[in-house]
């Protein structure tokens, strides 16, 4: 789990859309986070890759805006926020394996032409029928 410097997040209540009838037009309870992202202290490829994840939800001054909106109250709305913004940057940190390069082998690229020899057979064989008149 990312550990993420408070200096670096800020919280703002919302009057928000989502479940809560009546209550919803009457209490902020939506949690939007912003998050600097520069404060993180990232590496670079995991500040690109965070950059990629987050996708609209990055600013271009740096800030990720996180909305969270699912629940009836300020403090799950806060958790769930927070929750993922640590799925976010966990996802980011995690370096992709590298792809290894792999040629066909020769009996493959034999049963490759092989297939490929059969199958023009069956398409030459489609043509008109010539009368042997």
């Amino acid at each position: 789990m990312a550990d993420i410097p408070e200096s670096a997040i800020s919280e703002k209540f919302l009057a928000g859309s989502g479940p809560g009838g009546q209550n919803v037009n009457k209490v902020a309870t939506a949690c939007q986070l912003r998050v600097d992202v520069f404060a993180l202290g990232l590496a670079p490829d995991a500040y690109r890759r965070l950059r990629e994840l987050a996708g609209s939800r990055m600013t271009s001054a740096g800030e990720l805006v996180i909305l969270a909106r699912g629940f009836r109250t300020q403090e799950a709305n806060r958790a769930d926020a927070r929750a993922r913004l640590n799925e976010l940057v966990d996802a980011a940190l995690v370096r992709p394996e590298r792809r290894i390069k792999t040629k066909p082998s020769k009996a493959a690229k034999a049963r490759r032409v092989d297939s490929k020899k059969a199958r023009s057979a069956v398409k030459a064989g489609r043509g008109r029928v010539r009368g042997t008149d």
